[in-house]
């Protein structure tokens, strides 16, 4: 038996191959939209893909479970309450998929989502009788549980779907064995949760003990602790969620659609008409010149997630990146479902660097520049962009903290005409905010360079002036 996991750091989000050697059988569970790493592990491993499982309809990516049924002719299995347009095959409670040495059952643990389900994953040459590991999408994660609230503007309450879970949780996944080893669809970073651990795999006993939401309590008190203190959900979930029931493009019709390099004054044109310029280069690199009114999201960071909270799906797209990485931009952004590209600037920087009229630029300060301009005449505003938990963890002394995410809708909390030094933890959303700030028009704006980790290391520093 092969049980390997494929974790897409960017999306905080794992899905696995399981083979059987001597049927050649191979099945994907919770793949990504991008496929080829499927397709050519399975090639390498002389296995035949043929079947598909979704664990449930996920909300922050596009599954491939559409790519892999056409590339690979694999059979889609989906839990026995989902709904979707396209054939599957109902998973119930109980059912088996065997083939060699390989078993996989499923459970039905509804409450992240009410098709949820979880496999069993035995290997019949070591143990028959008891499970090797289980894959529990985002029922169970390492250290914390599902988030039951995404489904509230379709009609399913909070406290509804946290009992549900509380019942999948204390009556199916917390029974099994100790040993079993527990491989969950998300990690850290993820918003499908709001303590999920860093760490990849666990065992059923380690998450007995460790994990907080699983400890002994009432269902009400599980209902409570479930329904509250998640993150904000980003715009783009609603949208996913429903795409992954959905017939839709494959992710090569997409790209082949998308990269389409257009010239400067195309995408001048589309941008007067509403087009989102998407510049993907790192943050030193947009602040020293980009094309002004565009948006900076760096390929180097959370890319899509950051693309999904904050650009409107309606809009069309046009990347501006070096030249060479659009497709990564565009294949990127095709994980979430964001496929309306409609090219890339031609040439990249190069075709508008010299062009006076076209470009702007930021300044990105030291922490000594903050501090020298902060004991100055003229104070500026510091804006710190990073999460309420970072904030209260450690901020610059009268700084004004509002999250990224919800930036758009708070400028009227942000005076005009004072400069705004705008910070997050590392660099690299306060590039994204710097940006969204110089289409509002406020000005002038500088960006801390490294964050407040750099700020941080600054004032820790002997020499370093105390703020």
């Amino acid at each position: 038996m092969i049980l390997q996991q494929h974790y897409l750091a960017c999306l905080s989000q794992a899905s696995y191959l399981i083979g059987d050697e001597e049927s050649a059988t191979a099945v994907v569970v919770d793949p990504r939209r991008d496929v080829d790493v499927y397709l050519e592990e399975a090639r390498r491993l002389g296995l035949t893909i043929r079947h598909v499982f979704l664990t449930h309809f996920h909300a922050d990516f596009i599954s491939g479970h559409l790519e892999l049924a056409r590339r690979a002719g694999a059979e889609i299995h989906l839990g026995a309450r989902a709904r979707a347009e396209y054939p599957f095959t109902p998973a119930r409670e109980g059912d088996r998929l065997e083939a060699g040495n390989l078993r996989l059952e499923v459970l039905e643990t509804p409450g992240h989502t009410p098709e949820s389900i979880s496999l069993l994953v035995y290997d019949l040459a070591a143990d028959p009788e008891r499970p090797h590991a289980v894959l529990t999408g985002d029922a169970l994660f390492i250290g914390d549980v599902g988030r039951p609230d995404l489904l509230a503007s379709q009609g399913f309450e909070a406290s509804e779907l946290a009992s549900m879970l509380y019942d999948s949780l204390h009556s199916k996944l917390m029974r099994l064995p100790d040993a079993t080893l527990v491989y969950p669809a998300h990690g850290a970073g993820s918003a499908c949760g709001k303590s999920l651990s860093k760490e990849t795999v666990s065992t059923i006993g380690a998450q007995r003990k460790l994990n907080y939401a699983v400890q002994p309590m009432s269902r009400e008190q599980f209902v409570e602790l479930a329904s509250t203190g998640q993150p904000e959900l980003p715009a783009y979930f609603a949208h996913d969620a429903a795409l992954n029931r959905r017939e839709r493009p494959t992710l090569e019709e997409t790209l082949q659609r998308s990269l389409r390099p257009l010239g400067l004054d195309e995408v001048l044109r589309m941008q007067n008409a509403g087009a989102v310029l998407l510049d993907v280069r790192d943050p030193d690199d947009y602040a020293r010149v980009h094309l002004a009114g565009s948006t900076n999201i760096g390929l180097g960071g959370r890319f899509a997630s950051w693309a999904g909270t904050l650009i409107d799906r309606e809009r069309a797209i046009v990347v501006v990146g070096e030249p060479g990485r659009e497709r990564e931009a565009v294949l990127r952004l095709g994980r979430i479902g964001f496929d309306q590209v409609a090219g890339y600037l031609e040439g990249g920087p190069g075709a508008f660097e010299h062009r006076a009229d076209l470009i702007a630029s930021h300044p990105r300060i030291d922490p000594a520049e903050l501090a020298r301009r902060m004991g100055s005449d003229r104070v500026p505003l510091v804006l710190d962009v990073r999460t309420p938990s970072e904030f209260e963890a450690g901020a610059i002394e009268a700084s004004l903290n509002v999250p990224l995410a919800q930036l758009e809708r708070s400028y009227g909390r942000i005076p005009r005409g004072r400069e705004i030094a705008v910070h997050c933890q590392s660099g690299y959303r306060s590039s994204i905010a710097a940006s969204l700030l110089e289409q509002a028009g406020f000005q002038p704006i500088s960006d801390l360079a490294g964050g407040w980790q750099a700020w941080e290391a600054a004032q820790a520093s002997p020499s370093a002036p105390q703020r």
